[in-house]
C-alpha cells in the first residue's frame, strides 16, 4: 500500500497549487481521504477529506473556499487545488486514508499516509 504525494513548490501569496496523491497497491482506504498539513513543532492539522463513495467533501475553515479537493476514482488518486495561497499556508502536506468510519478532521482516523509534500507560499 502506498500513497505518492506530489505538486508541492514555492508560490508567492495569492497563486495556486495543485497536489495530487495517487494510491496504489492492495484496495483500501474504502471510506475516504484528506489532506493534513504540518508544520515543524505542531501537530498535523486537518485541511480537507473526501469520501470515496458519494464524493463528500469537508473542509477546515482556514481553507473553506481558497482549496478544493477531488477524486478521480478510476485512477485512485485524490486532488487538493489549492487558490489564493496565504504564507500561512506553507507546510508539509500529507495526504492519509482511511479504512474505518471515524472523524475526517482527526488524523488518528487514517490509517495510511503518504510521504509528504511541501508547499511553501512567500509574502
Amino acid at each position: 500500500v502506498q500513497l505518492q504525494a506530489s505538486g508541492g513548490g514555492l508560490v508567492q501569496a495569492g497563486g495556486s497549487l495543485r497536489l495530487s496523491c495517487a494510491a496504489s497497491g492492495r484496495p483500501f482506504g474504502r471510506y475516504g481521504m484528506g489532506w493534513f498539513r504540518q508544520v515543524p513543532g505542531k501537530e498535523r492539522e486537518f485541511a480537507a477529506a473526501i469520501t470515496w463513495s458519494a464524493g463528500s467533501t469537508y473542509y477546515a475553515d482556514s481553507v473553506k473556499g481558497r482549496f478544493t479537493m477531488s477524486r478521480d476514482n478510476a485512477k485512485n488518486t485524490v486532488y487538493l487545488q489549492m487558490n489564493s495561497l496565504k504564507p500561512e499556508d506553507t507546510a508539509v502536506y500529507y495526504c492519509g486514508a482511511r479504512d474505518r468510519i471515524g472523524r475526517v478532521t482527526t488524523h488518528t482516523t487514517y490509517d495510511y499516509w503518504g510521504q509528504g509534500t511541501l508547499v511553501t507560499v512567500s509574502s
